[in-house]
């Protein structure tokens, strides 16, 4: 359920007017009950007056104070939060290409998995946001600088090619460089950025995880990691089966040391949902919507409501 809050949440003091009008009308109603019980003649009022519901000539004062009530909630501005795409960011995708990935623990095999995921990512985000790819395996390289042409990129996450050993702490210099590139615009302060990268392993080669996280730090950009594959995933090296486990302590460092969230994907699945969840939360910002004329127009309804009742039973606007 969406939270509710209010810009100008002093206002709402005045409710305690509309609480006051409706105790007051309650003791009328007793001592108006209470006046006809001990001054009329019952028994001819029984007889010459006709019968009606009591509960009418209510309708109109209720829906006369729903109205009020509704009216001083949309006085204090109510608003609610919204999600709205981020024009100006940018988000570079650094994803593992080395020889585990072609591990086939993760059906058809960890690398075509990745494939198909991070190209659902991609038609996720928001169309004008800067989006790069950046591929690792014994170094990294920059296969698409961050571009709002985001099918450029679909199309080179179809061409990733392995390679041998891992290089994370050297794909996550590559990918700050490649956010740097991206110019500010005039006056206004640099775009916030994030890094998505995903690994079966840990690095092998190159500088290590700990100096990337302090350099990713320094330019305040989150690293989100995904563990991807299964403890089980093996690849055949000269006709022997070797073992590619998962390091997901590493990549939680990595993330939890850039102020980012780490992920474990052991599906294609699961990494899909994994790519939504970041996507949702990197792609878009969430900013308070005012809804003050959905109250002002449902308390109107309760004003006519009010206004129609009395003329009906009393002949008479309240």
């Amino acid at each position: 359920m969406t939270a509710v809050s209010f810009q100008a949440g002093g206002r709402l003091w005045l409710l305690l007017g509309v609480a006051a009008l409706a105790a007051v009308y309650v003791v009328q109603q007793l001592r108006r009950k209470h006046y006809a019980v001990r001054f009329t003649n019952l028994a001819l009022l029984d007889r010459i007056a006709p019968r009606r519901p009591a509960w009418r000539r209510h309708v109109p004062a209720v829906a006369f104070l729903l109205a009020m009530t509704i009216l001083g909630i949309a006085f204090a501005k109510p608003s609610r939060p919204v999600k709205v795409p981020r024009e100006r960011a940018t988000i570079v995708m650094a994803i593992d290409v080395s020889l585990s990935m072609e591990a086939t623990d993760v059906e058809p095999t960890r690398i075509e998995a990745a494939k198909d995921a991070a190209a659902s990512f991609v038609d996720l985000l928001p169309g004008r946001l800067n989006l790069g790819l950046v591929a690792f395996s014994g170094n990294a390289q920059v296969l698409v600088a961050p571009t709002t042409d985001h099918n450029l990129v679909k199309r080179s996450i179809d061409l990733l090619e392995l390679g041998p050993r891992t290089a994370v702490g050297e794909a996550v210099f590559l990918s700050l460089q490649s956010i740097n590139t991206v110019p500010s615009e005039p006056g206004q302060a640099k775009p916030p950025a994030r890094i998505v990268l995903m690994s079966d392993g840990e690095t092998t080669v190159g500088r290590p995880n700990e100096m990337a996280a302090r350099a990713a730090n320094e330019a305040r950009v989150p690293v989100y990691t995904i563990a991807f594959g299964t403890d089980d995933g093996t690849v055949a090296v000269e006709g022997r089966l070797v073992p590619v486990p998962v390091n997901r302590d590493a990549l939680r460092q990595l993330a939890e040391g850039t102020g980012a969230t780490a992920f474990d994907a052991t599906t294609g699945d699961e990494l899909r949902d994994v790519y939504r969840d970041i996507g949702s939360s990197i792609g878009f910002r969430t900013v308070p919507q005012e809804v003050t004329s959905w109250f002002v127009g449902l308390g109107l309804l309760f004003a006519l409501a009010a206004a129609g009742g009395s003329l009906l039973w009393s002949s008479r606007l309240p």
